[in-house]
């Protein structure tokens, strides 16, 4: 019998979330998934991390200091540093609108907080990142 281990360590993902609850339970999360985890709370600081850091994956939140979730999402996709990096909102707007505003600027899912457990959304970000 052969057991193979996939090991996620070489995965960067890029959590812009300023909930401090919130962001350590995403990080322990995916740090036991193996996964390289960068963070920013704000999303200027998340922008700016995005172009040093390359994630393969970011999980933006859409209500953030100093700079909103769609401004950051719509620096990211402008920037052809960041334009291909996947983009995951995590948030509690579940506006239609905002909801169209972010699949128009580019994202690969929208999942509003309230209807998602953390492990809901780390098979989200295996299957996005699975399918790259």
């Amino acid at each position: 019998m052969v057991f193979i281990l996939i090991m996620n360590s070489n995965i960067k993902i890029l959590i812009v979330e300023d909930d401090e609850f919130l962001l350590r339970m995403y990080v322990a999360k995916l740090e036991m998934e193996g996964y390289k985890i960068v963070t920013a709370v704000d999303g200027e600081k998340g922008v700016r991390l995005a172009v040093k850091e390359k994630p393969d994956l970011i999980l933006l939140d859409l209500l953030l200091p100093k700079k909103d979730g769609f401004q950051a999402l719509k620096e990211l996709k402008a920037n052809a540093a960041t334009r291909s990096i996947p983009v995951i909102i995590l948030t509690n707007l579940s506006q239609k609108k905002d909801i169209d505003r972010c699949f128009s600027l580019g994202i690969k899912d929208y999942l509003i907080k309230a209807h998602f457990v953390p492990s809901e959304v780390i098979i989200k970000i295996k299957r996005i990142l699975e399918g790259m």
